[in-house]
């Protein structure tokens, strides 16, 4: 079953590499050839040719680091209070987080989205976000709907849950105050499940193509990765689009693959300490 599902994994991700070395008209034809006929490397160079690669390298590279870091500090600050502090409506607050798990993220991008284009004093506005495009024409663009993640905070927290309070309570009687607490003795240990939100949200993050889309419309030089490869569509031959798409997607997997490979290990123990299934 393990091998069933590991050669289920790994195959496509074969398939979208030998296809990104066909050469002109070979794929689509029949009959199926997994391997292509002569490996060609002329795919990476059109691709390479037709993205404005370091743009869309730099945009992706800021929007993914911004919001990974992002995501970490606030899960992690959340994750605490929710976890070891005492406050009227800690209940509710958790549930009120736990709730915005329960509707898909694209729900929220069109209110977003208006937000930032009547944002006070940016892009051409006034103070009452009158008058200009607001942020929509700056990279904040890109990163200012995912700077907080509802499962970051529920992840942080159920693995600081597992911490003990005796822990804590010797060192605020030690004179600590919370922000010390929290930061020389539950962050330095929340570390397994730093790694995989590290991984989780930078994957999303980089892979984000939906507000990404939404954005450069407002200003093309906000492209990311997957949009400018979705976008290689419009300048390609149809005999070579998929092949040349397959090798711009090739491209933008790679940063993710290296990360994870680096990683490995400390995900799959955060992912068994956090209690994930």
């Amino acid at each position: 079953m393990v091998a069933t599902g590991a050669v289920l994994t790994v195959v496509p991700f074969l398939d979208m590499l030998l296809t990104s070395f066909k050469g002109p008209g070979e794929f689509g034809k029949l009959p199926f050839r997994f391997l292509p006929q002569a490996f060609d490397l002329s795919n990476y160079r059109t691709a390479l040719h037709q993205l404005n690669l370091p743009l869309l390298f730099r945009n992706s590279v800021v929007a993914t680091v911004v919001i990974t870091g992002s995501t970490l500090v606030t899960s992690a600050l959340a994750g605490y209070a929710l976890a070891k502090l005492r406050f009227p409506g800690r209940d509710l607050v958790f549930r009120l987080v736990l709730s915005t798990m329960m509707f898909p993220p694209f729900l929220f991008f069109v209110p977003h989205f208006l937000i930032l284009v009547h944002w006070p004093g940016a892009g051409g506005n006034d103070l009452l976000g009158r008058g200009g495009a607001g942020l929509t024409v700056s990279i904040a663009a890109l990163v200012m709907s995912f700077l907080v993640s509802g499962f970051g905070i529920f992840l942080m927290r159920q693995f600081m849950l597992s911490l003990p309070d005796d822990m804590l309570e010797a060192a605020r009687l030690d004179g600590a105050g919370e922000f010390t607490v929290w930061w020389r003795i539950v962050l330095p240990q929340t570390k397994p499940v730093a790694v995989t939100l590290t991984l989780l949200t930078f994957v999303n993050a980089w892979n984000e193509y939906i507000w990404a889309l939404l954005v450069s419309t407002a200003n093309p030089r906000l492209m990311t990765l997957p949009v400018g490869i979705q976008m290689l569509q419009s300048y390609l031959d149809p005999d070579r689009m998929v092949p040349v798409m397959m090798a711009g997607l090739v491209l933008s997997v790679l940063p993710v693959l290296l990360l994870f490979l680096l990683l490995q290990k400390h995900y799959l123990r955060g992912v068994l300490l956090s209690g994930l299934k």
